[in-house]
């Protein structure tokens, strides 16, 4: 039996049901102009979500991973200069993937629970008075600690030290769920993919490039093939891709773009902060932490949350799902076995979160922990209750 539950991992996500059938089409020529009445929107699409008007779009069949490879590959040579902090899982595996490419990369290591380091960044950047570093990688939302970090202050971090290095920024699991501003803040790659705030299956790896990263990609010497980005705009000039598009993720893409632009990203963003916000009241209810340090790097999309020291929090986890017939994240790396996590983002509501809270009472109620039944969701309901009254009043 499939369960009806909704999911609480931090992707993928929800899928809502209009998004499932857009990508449930029949079979059409990829090679046809048809095609191209479902690519170019949905690119134009992910530049408002983006918020640039600047920057080119690419959209591979691959997930977020792919993306940290397009970024790197076509913008850099062997043996460059990378700055990068590793603060969790995600932020580590992109660093791993720069080594494995023959870079040169920088490591500023970080307490997890701890955002990206921008003053620290500004300390080294003005230190290279020879400009070695030629990329900075930052990780917006680190996925395994639920922590957000500053991009726009890792921006001034570049500028304050007249630094011309490109900044790529992970943006996996915060793009369409909290405010990203890809020209603002200089961003000259943006990375995310279609499973988390664009609320469909995995499939796509969703790569914005700035002007100075494309001018980038014509000195730049690493291999690529599937990922190069040159034969992707030959392809989309064309109306077509260099290879078999993924359609009916495309097409899902450009019907993900609608939702979110016709909810109003301003709107979408207040969702997953006030949801957000009740998962938080609950897990202070409850007399737990978040792995989080500080409340200026709560996540808006995931909520890492400690158990208690000696407690394994797996067992939270694969309880849920065989009790219960909900998921729940695990703990990753560093962190794994002392949080479990709960997603908070993509298509979810307040009703649909406090499910989510009810339940992981009553799996920590199962397993011992002193946890009172009732006390993180009248937590959750209370701040939910006030936010649909003050949205009523400015209504």
């Amino acid at each position: 039996m499939t369960s009806q539950n909704p999911v609480f991992i931090p992707g993928p996500t929800n899928i809502p049901e209009v998004l499932r059938k857009a990508v449930d089409m029949p079979t059409i020529d990829h090679r046809s102009p048809v095609f191209g009445r479902i690519l170019h929107p949905a690119l134009e699409g992910v530049k408002k979500v983006l918020k640039t008007t600047q920057g080119q779009v690419f959209v591979f069949p691959s997930t977020g991973t792919g993306g940290w490879e397009t970024a790197i590959t076509n913008t850099l040579s062997p043996g460059d200069k990378v700055l990068a902090t590793r603060n969790g899982m995600f932020s580590h595996r992109w660093i791993d993937m720069c080594q494995r490419h023959g870079l040169d990369v920088q490591v500023v290591t970080q307490e997890w629970g701890e955002g990206v380091p921008a003053d620290r960044f500004e300390e080294i950047l003005t230190a290279d008075k020879a400009h070695e570093i030629k990329v900075v990688l930052a990780t917006h939302n680190e996925t395994a600690t639920g922590v957000r970090s500053d991009i726009a202050a890792v921006r001034r971090a570049l500028d304050n030290a007249r630094h011309p290095a490109l900044l790529f920024v992970d943006g996996v699991s915060s793009i369409a769920c909290y405010d990203f501003r890809m020209d603002e803040w200089g961003v000259d790659i943006a990375v995310t993919g279609s499973q988390k705030g664009f609320m469909l299956p995995p499939g796509l790896a969703i790569v914005g490039f700035s002007p100075k990263a494309m001018a980038a990609v014509e000195t730049a010497k690493l291999p690529r093939t599937f990922f190069d980005i040159r034969d992707m705009a030959k392809g989309y000039a064309a109306n077509g891709y260099p290879y078999t598009p993924p359609v009916g993720l495309l097409n899902g893409l450009n019907m993900a773009c609608d939702m979110l632009l016709d909810e109003g990203l301003e709107n979408v963003f207040a969702r997953h902060h006030r949801i957000a916000e009740g998962v938080r009241k609950a897990v202070a209810a409850w007399g737990m932490q978040l792995c989080a340090k500080r409340p200026e790097l709560y996540s808006d999309s995931v909520s890492a949350i400690r158990t208690p020291e000696g407690f394994d929090a797996n067992k939270i986890v694969s309880h849920a799902l065989n009790a219960y017939g909900v998921a729940f994240g695990t703990g990753l790396g560093d962190v794994a076995g002392k949080v479990f996590r709960i997603g908070h983002l993509g298509s979810l509501t307040d009703v649909m979160a406090l499910s989510g809270i009810a339940t992981a009472e009553m799996v920590m109620a199962d397993l011992g922990l002193p946890v009172t039944l009732g006390s993180g969701v009248a937590a959750a309901q209370d701040h939910y209750r006030q936010s649909a009254t003050a949205m009523r009043a400015a209504a």
